[in-house]
């Protein structure tokens, strides 16, 4: 136990030093230029953090997966772009660590991404559904020699063009039902994407999440035989919405922590009075703290459902309506938080170029409402409240 704790503890380390050392220098160019973050990613890789959460039997450092969502919170502190992108592969990481069969090509190739610390990328949104991860319309098309092939559709994949490995989902066969998905690992040298549109977004530019056409041809056997609405339910999505909640909150302690240095800046130059944005530093401040309540309870029933047998819990629709709340509350709430720190502080956070500058976190944290809508999010809560028995 007490081996696993300094291990947890020394990848965090690591990745805080990443953090501050690596992404922070680079985060205005980043956002900026709309750029890959190279820098970051290049760091990780070379903490072999990208295969962190993997069992030491698959070439990993059998990290936790609470210590892997507070690196989602460091990187969010310093650069919300490198977070997201380290989020993303680590939702797929652990999805595919939590649903492959023993002996099976995943685990294969889980060591050797291990290895080689390959970046994985998703492509769950297709042009067609309406934003409904539930459903695809492209679908696997076998061939006699075993393998399978698909093309889709899809508006935004993150960071496809930097990515080693691309998880997809599709129909299970071109005469499946739209829900009847699975997932498809495919890797660079098995895809042929075609960009279909640009990424000169307001926030989170540096994920470089531009619309493509993408195909493949991969052998059967790298079809996940768990059907997606399992994968989605036990492991996909909450996941997805719990580590994105941690590197919102981390954004938003960020702006908070600036401007608490530009209240501390003013009360230098009026000793003994309290400073007026004091008060509003105040307000913003409860925010804060439920933000970071909601965050943690999050986490840990998340780890109390998946250690249970079967994960059945986490199937549940009082479970489902729980990890909904918490990205609408969290992807909301980040968002108020930074407007908060920008009246507290005023032009000078309004600005670009001074210490107290929340405009890149602001409008990070803005993009958070549109990652699963929430409009989408909200009209599945409605229907589940109608049925649930418990909430």
């Amino acid at each position: 136990m007490s081996s696993t704790l300094d291990s947890d503890q020394a990848l965090l380390a690591a990745v805080r030093q990443i953090a501050t050392e690596v992404a922070a220098p680079n985060a205005d160019d980043v956002d900026r230029n709309a750029r890959f973050p190279a820098e970051t990613i290049d760091a990780l890789r070379g903490q072999r953090a990208l295969s962190a959460f993997l069992p030491t039997g698959l070439g990993g450092d059998d990290a936790s997966f609470a210590t892997i969502a507070h690196c989602c919170l460091e990187l969010g502190r310093q650069c919300g772009a490198s977070a997201m992108v380290f989020a993303m592969h680590q939702i797929q990481l652990i999805t595919i660590a939590r649903h492959l069969e023993p002996d099976s090509w995943f685990e294969q190739y889980l060591r050797t991404l291990a290895e080689e610390q390959r970046l994985i990328a998703s492509v769950t949104s297709e042009v067609g559904t309406g934003g409904d991860m539930g459903r695809s319309i492209a679908a696997l098309t076998p061939a006699d020699d075993g393998s399978v092939s698909f093309e889709k559709q899809a508006p935004t994949v993150s960071y496809a063009a930097y990515a080693d490995d691309l998880l997809t989902t599709v129909r299970r066969s071109p005469d499946a039902e739209p829900g009847d998905q699975r997932v498809v690992l495919s890797r660079k040298d098995q895809t042929e994407l075609e960009q279909t549109g640009t990424w000169d977004v307001l926030g989170m530019r540096g994920t470089c999440s531009p619309a493509y056409t993408v195909r493949a041809t991969v052998p059967g056997e790298q079809v996940l035989s768990t059907t997606f609405a399992r994968v989605a339910a036990e492991s996909m999505v909450p996941i997805s919405h719990i580590l994105w909640s941690h590197l919102w909150l981390g954004i938003a302690e960020d702006a908070f922590d600036r401007a608490r240095a530009f209240v501390r800046a003013a009360a230098k130059r009026t000793p003994g009075q309290t400073p007026p944005a004091a008060y509003r530093l105040s307000h913003v401040m409860v925010e804060l703290s439920l933000l970071r309540a909601e965050v943690d309870s999050a986490l840990k029933e998340f780890i109390a459902a998946s250690a249970e047998p079967g994960r059945q819990r986490l199937t549940t629709m009082a479970a489902v309506l729980r990890f909904n709340n918490l990205k609408l509350a969290v992807s909301e709430h980040a968002a108020d938080v930074c407007r908060g720190a920008l009246d507290v502080s005023g032009i000078l956070g309004f600005k670009n170029d001074t210490p107290f500058s929340v405009g890149r976190h602001l409008r990070d944290t803005m993009s958070a409402e549109l990652m699963v809508a929430n409009t989408r999010i909200h009209e599945t809560n409605a229907g589940l409240l109608l049925i649930a028995k418990e909430v």
